[in-house]
């Protein structure tokens, strides 16, 4: 753990956070399988067209020889998309952004029926004085994912911006980095449909690339998302399992004291649930409507946090980058690993273009096949970079 020097004359009490460092920490576990709407759910809210995902016919025809689910599922199966070991420790009046993922993938497919738990643990912080917020803690927490069979699918380490909420309002970083909701022309919107209609088009077969014919310098078909509203903002978050009203269990992990299971992290003012009043009321614990997301959709909420107006999901856009890359890799490829540095924010009114270029390839690697190395990232219309992303794939041979 390292923790640089903080300029400002604000601090941070990290008193409850350092003993936990290092800990197995518990948190919500969903109680359901996979269904094939919750996985039709996923896929329509990501955007992500693939048909072996959602058609039970193609997917029939196909290699799978049924549905089965994108990589990126498993951030929707997980309580808290990954925040949950990141988020250890009471704050006061404190807020929380996502600063960006890695993922291993080890080669498990999810297919309806199966049924997801995780282990989680906090792994590390640093505090450093920032532009956003002043005094600001990057604090990592890894989950591995498990599927019922005892197989390891996954492993994911996230990072988390946690500020102090009136630090990071007085300063309203963002407030001089975007420019008014921007209003789309019907020309406008007209070029982004094109852009994106031709990306559903251009992989929807499953057919992919073979490592030998791919070469450094190869450029991945263009994206786009977009423009971003609260109604898409909505629709994402309702993709995710555990927003369910009911839809999982708090647990501890076995043998550790004070697991941090089902604790107050410090939410500002305004933030915070109502976990009492949720067993009668689903609106109390419907983030929507209270909860640290509240800012996704509440333009006073979000500029009560620093962040302008109302704005995306940072797992979102996680599962974006993966869901992009395996398009490209078809339905015999594989992403085995990516790491996404998030810059900021998809914000109401912009739109998200993605961007990716195959900059490596190696015939030797840790996971015993060769790999294609892309790097990817997504900036808005005003050329604003949101996500930085590098990820390994594995290709089938020619």
């Amino acid at each position: 753990m390292a923790t640089a020097p903080i300029e400002s004359p604000v601090t941070m009490d990290l008193s409850d956070v350092d003993p936990r460092v290092g800990k197995l920490v518990g948190g919500g576990q969903i109680r359901d399988p996979l269904a094939s709407s919750d996985l039709r759910r996923w896929v329509m809210a990501m955007d992500y067209p693939n048909p072996v995902h959602w058609d039970p016919v193609f997917a029939a025809n196909s290699q799978f020889g049924g549905l089965v689910a994108p990589q990126s599922i498993a951030v929707c199966m997980d309580y808290g998309h990954g925040c949950q070991p990141a988020c250890v420790g009471y704050i006061k009046d404190s807020h929380l952004i996502f600063g960006g993922e890695e993922w291993w993938y080890y080669g498990s497919r999810i297919r309806p029926g199966d049924h997801l738990t995780q282990q989680r643990r906090f792994y590390d912080y640093k505090v450093a004085d920032t532009k956003f917020a002043g005094p600001t803690m990057f604090s990592r927490g890894d989950t591995l994912h498990y599927k019922q069979d005892g197989s390891l699918v996954a492993k994911a380490r996230s990072t988390a911006i946690r500020y102090l909420k009136a630090e990071a309002e007085r300063l309203g970083m963002y407030d001089a980095m975007l420019g008014v909701l921007k209003s789309w022309t019907a020309e406008e919107l007209a070029a982004v449909d094109a852009v994106r209609h031709e990306w559903l088009m251009k992989y929807r077969d499953g057919v992919s690339p073979r490592w030998e014919e791919v070469n450094v310098g190869d450029k991945l078909q263009r994206r786009v998302i977009g423009p971003h509203t609260k109604a898409s903002f909505a629709t994402e978050y309702r993709a995710f399992m555990f927003n369910i009203w009911g839809s999982y269990d708090w647990v501890a992990p076995e043998g550790v004291e004070d697991p941090w299971v089902n604790q107050d992290p410090g939410w500002a003012d305004g933030f915070g649930f109502d976990e009492e009043g949720a067993l009668i009321d689903p609106r109390k614990r419907d983030g929507l409507y209270l909860g640290p997301s509240r800012g996704h959709v509440d333009d006073q909420k979000a500029g009560e946090v620093g962040m302008s107006r109302s704005y995306g999901y940072g797992a979102t856009m996680q599962a974006w980058c993966t869901d992009y890359i395996a398009y490209w890799a078809g339905n015999d490829g594989f992403v085995r690993w990516i790491k996404s540095d998030f810059r900021g924010p998809a914000f109401e009114g912009d739109v998200t273009y993605f961007d990716a270029e195959v900059v490596e390839k190696r015939e030797v690697t840790e996971w015993g096949v060769p790999l294609v190395r892309v790097q990817l990232s997504l900036t808005n219309q005003d050329g604003m970079v949101l996500v930085k992303s590098v990820a390994d794939v594995e290709l089938p041979l020619a």
